[in-house]
């Protein structure tokens, strides 16, 4: 159910506190154009919420507020956080008189695109699911969109019918792959914006047309809902028991385990530990690690937990990101270091072969800190299926999806 049209809160209050969610986000860097700014004070994000949903939530930054469960309660329609959607509706650097093609759809941020596309520009949200549409319609004409924002049903893995380029693509859900008809709408020199998971780490990526490929023009972390319909990519879960009704679950985005009963047991056998020692302090993202895994950790995989499993050794982490070697599984820790202000990288690990699965691990945390920790950001390209190998960038990691070769480039650190 949506907010009706005469909303609780006041409108003054609201919009102040919709006028002090635009402050931080130009204050932290999320927000740099005027145009976008100007969107993000116009546009109610309220009144594309759930009704009830406190405005403190709905205008924290970090915050995205689900729209639609599953029968298992997991979030399958979310308006996403307002610093994740200035990131890349500044990402996808749109003006005025633009053609934009939104796929996901939720309203709020359509909204968005119209008042920055003006109008003169076009603006298509589609979306697989016909409560989200409806919905998302619903709101926009309320809040005077509707007859600025197409709101359509379908499976966009196979395009928009009627409408032959789109200066720009945005796409709201989490994508394995980039589909041929996404492709085949982008104008010439169009801008595609999407969140990509490549071997279950996801980065916002806008991509320009570089010859017969895409190349990046800038990454930002992100997380979102996975794609449905014919573009879905399920992740393969094994679970791993450790005591009565309780398991830990190893998740495989891109890979698979050989021969999953090699594993049987393994929680139960002694824990090992192997230290890098790579330290970060407190308070430091280490994001980019996570990615320096999915590019090289051969057998990488990552980790959840069904409550009351104890991951870490006595006054330690651990973190979700692992990998397998045969009947051996290793995964990323830390222990206090730097005096207290930080901590030291490590693998805790289980099986015959810990040693070695845990080397596996802390040897990727060395190279990271070694090649790329500090250094420029890694740079992602998308190139047809079939591409010669010869043709891609030295000293890229490859990662193969159906449609697509991606490879991500890492510089060197100064």
């Amino acid at each position: 159910m949506m907010r009706p049209v005469d909303v609780a809160e006041d409108a003054i209050s609201e919009a102040a506190i919709r006028d002090a969610l635009v402050d931080r986000l130009l204050m932290e860097g999320m927000i740099t154009s005027p145009t976008v700014e100007a969107a993000f004070r116009a546009v109610p994000r309220a009144r594309f919420t759930p009704l009830g949903t406190p405005l403190d939530v709905v205008y924290n930054p970090s915050d995205s507020v689900a729209i639609k469960t599953d029968e298992h309660g997991v979030i399958i329609s979310s308006v996403s956080a307002p610093f994740i959607q200035a990131q890349m509706i500044e990402q996808a650097d749109i003006s005025s008189g633009m053609s934009v093609l939104e796929i996901g759809s939720g309203g709020y941020n359509a909204a968005l695109l119209s008042e920055i596309v003006g109008p003169d520009g076009l603006v298509v949200s589609v979306d697989i699911d016909q409560d989200v549409t409806e919905r998302a319609a619903t709101a926009l004409t309320e809040t005077g969109y509707g007859e600025r924002v197409s709101v359509l049903l379908g499976d966009a893995e196979h395009g928009v019918p009627g409408i032959a380029r789109f200066d720009r693509i945005i796409v709201t859900v989490g994508a394995w792959d980039i589909p041929p008809a996404w492709l085949g709408q982008l104008a010439g020199e169009g801008c595609l914006v999407l969140p990509l998971r490549m071997n279950g780490v996801t980065r916002t990526i806008a991509f320009r047309r570089d010859g017969d490929h895409l190349v990046s023009t800038s990454a930002r972390v992100a997380g979102f809902v996975p794609m449905q319909g014919d573009g879905a990519h399920p992740e393969k879960v094994y679970l791993l028991p450790e005591g009565p009704g309780r398991a830990v679950k190893l998740r495989f985005d891109d890979g698979a385990l050989e021969d999953p009963g090699l594993l049987n047991g393994v929680l139960g056998t002694e824990r090992r530990q192997a230290w890098s020692g790579v330290t970060i302090e407190h308070g430091v993202s280490f994001a980019d690690l996570h990615l320096w895994f999915a590019s090289y950790l051969a057998g990488f995989c990552k980790l959840a937990t069904d409550p009351g499993i104890t991951m870490a050794e006595d006054g330690g982490g651990w973190f979700p990101f692992g990998v397998v070697r045969g009947d051996s599984l290793a995964y990323l820790a830390t222990r206090p270091a730097l005096d207290g202000a930080g901590v030291e990288f490590g693998a805790l690990a289980y099986g015959a072969h810990a040693e070695e699965a845990g080397r596996a691990l802390t040897e990727q945390v060395q190279a990271w800190d070694r090649r790329a920790r500090g250094g420029p950001a890694p740079t992602f390209a998308a190139w047809p299926v079939d591409t010669d190998c010869a043709r891609l960038p030295g000293g890229s990691a490859v990662i193969m999806k159906e449609h697509s070769l991606l490879t991500i480039s890492w510089p060197v650190a100064g």
